[in-house]
């Protein structure tokens, strides 16, 4: 168990079911990979995951903003380290 935070993985994006329908998931664009909340306060975190050389997309960029101008915790994780950073502080 995270002992700072509750954490969620949001399963973005389109896939074909075995007939053939294809779904959304119903996510905001730029939806972060990882969200949840902070134990110490209760305060919403949405965290981007990406490797050493990943980019944002633009809708990854605005929504990480417009949460940051919500009050909300958001940022870009390329570790296990960098997300708990963006968590605990």
């Amino acid at each position: 168990m995270n002992p700072y935070a509750i954490v969620f993985r949001a399963n973005v994006g389109t896939f074909k079911t075995a007939d053939g329908r294809t779904v959304s998931t119903g996510l905001p664009k730029g939806f972060s990979d990882l969200f949840g909340y902070r134990k110490s306060d209760g305060k919403i975190f949405f965290i981007e995951v990406k490797n050493e050389k990943g980019r944002l997309r633009p809708d990854q960029k605005h929504f990480i903003e417009t949460m940051h101008k919500n009050g909300a915790i958001a940022g870009v994780a390329r570790s296990p380290e960098d997300a708990i950073e963006l968590i605990r502080n």
